[in-house]
């Protein structure tokens, strides 16, 4: 079933799409060629602004130099090395410039970082080293993870098991003896909100409900996306995450906050920690970790959390799990420069900002057709239009293809037009984007 519509098109029949309808994509297909600074390039010499920082990572804009120049050397240098009992210096110069900034003090401070390649990655590490952090302080019987209705937390059997999206978890089979949180979405008291919406902390007792259900000598940890974004950017409540983290620390659980997609600037600080003044136990990071250019993720313990497994013979393995790739030297070098462009341009705080004329371009839609509610907070928005009946996902999916066929990519989940531009966005490619998005709902109707 190739479809070639330009000359010198690549034939598309191979290539089996992820989280693609394949066979409506290749009837009409959208290829991307190059990309600088805040624009793609399609095949067809169109340029399109990015709303979407790629898929929330490209955080720093396309196309940097210092990026590819770092990358490329260190492959002529060291184009790769084990981490299974050896070591480069790179991925050490790199784990000291991530604990530079992480979140928290004393033994709580998240200054311990073991890489993976991917979100998805960084969550199953994440919750292998919570189960392990309780086996190895006595606590064997702790073995139930608890997630939230409407988290995505990558694609891996522990993130499907612990997240919350049905189509996710239709399929495949989860791990036994997770349960799941109330979801934070309360459109009927919080609608159409600047930040954090007022009502909903007490929505994190419902973690006392499981306690009280399970028993907390069963449940090792509880992991939430500070903001979920896959779900349709949904913000946590004043209070809420604060909450949750009186309850995990009386109860002996750990708390993980997957920072995949707040990580890195995304709302004015460097991680969604920073800014809402919670610090986890355990967090996930990936994508702006090295710009979206060199697949990598990493995981932030907390000093007490590693320094638990640290006990027994010098020469056994602490913790029993690892990747060929952890620690790749041109992840490294990608995720280094990443790191000096983020500090040196500004760009942890740039999101904080431009967060008022953010708020007041993308909140000036809310009287377009359909529009339902809308939710911001840094640069990031979402944008939920009612559903078609018998149709879900329909009307935004429309909206996505008319935005994209007039000049900017925004993302659509369900009916929720998501967007997350890079952090190098200026203020007149934000009233781009919103004006580019009203006259898309005008259209679709």
């Amino acid at each position: 079933m190739n479809i070639v519509n330009k000359p010198n098109a690549p034939v598309l029949d191979s290539f089996w799409m992820p989280f693609t309808a394949n066979r409506q994509f290749k009837q009409a297909p959208r290829l991307l060629v190059s990309a600088e600074g805040m624009h793609y390039t399609t095949d067809d010499g169109r340029k399109v602004l990015d709303g979407t920082a790629g898929l929330w990572c490209v955080n720093a804009g396309h196309g940097r130099e210092r990026i590819a120049t770092s990358v490329g050397e260190q492959l002529m240098r060291l184009d790769y090395a084990p981490s299974f009992q050896m070591g480069h210096p790179i991925a050490f110069d790199l784990a000291e410039r991530l604990a530079e900034i992480a979140p928290g003090e004393g033994d709580a401070t998240l200054d311990r970082i073991f890489y993976t390649n991917s979100g998805s990655e960084s969550v199953d590490t994440a919750l292998k080293i919570a189960l392990a952090y309780q086996r190895a302080i006595g606590q064997s019987s702790r073995t139930r993870l608890i997630g939230r209705e409407r988290g995505y937390h990558g694609v891996g059997f522990g993130g499907i098991s612990v997240g919350g999206i049905v189509n996710n978890r239709r399929v495949f089979s989860q791990l036994p003896g997770t349960d799941h949180l109330r979801h934070t979405h309360d459109p009927e008291r919080n609608s159409f909100v600047k930040g954090q919406p007022e009502h909903g902390a007490d929505l994190a007792d419902d973690l006392e409900r499981l306690v009280a259900l399970h028993g907390a000598e069963t449940i090792a940890a509880c992991i939430v996306e500070p903001v979920a974004g896959s779900t349709g950017v949904l913000i946590p409540p004043k209070g809420y995450l604060e909450r949750l983290r009186e309850i995990c620390t009386k109860h002996g659980i750990l708390l993980i906050f997957d920072e995949v997609i707040t990580g890195f600037g995304r709302l004015g600080t460097p991680f969604a920690a920073d800014r809402i003044g919670v610090v986890p136990d355990l967090m996930t990071t990936a994508k702006g970790l090295t710009n979206g250019t060199v697949p990598m993720g990493a995981v932030f313990a907390s000093r007490t959390v590693h320094d638990a497994l640290m006990h027994g013979p010098e020469a056994a393995i602490e913790l029993f799990h690892g990747y060929t790739y952890s620690g790749h030297p041109a992840a490294c070098a990608a995720a280094i420069a990443s790191l000096d462009i983020y500090q040196q341009e500004g760009l942890f705080t740039r999101a904080a900002e431009l967060e008022d004329a953010w708020q007041t371009a993308i909140h000036g839609l809310k009287t377009k057709p359909n529009v339902i509610d809308i939710r911001t907070m840094g640069l990031v928005a979402g944008i939920e239009l009612s559903p078609r009946p018998d149709a879900v996902g329909k009307r935004g999916y429309e909206v996505f293809l008319d935005c994209y066929q007039n000049g900017v990519m925004v993302r659509v989940t369900a009916d929720t037009i998501a967007l997350s531009p890079p952090l190098i966005v200026e203020p007149d490619q934000i009233e781009q984007i919103a004006a580019t998005i009203g006259e898309a709902l005008d259209r679709v109707g």
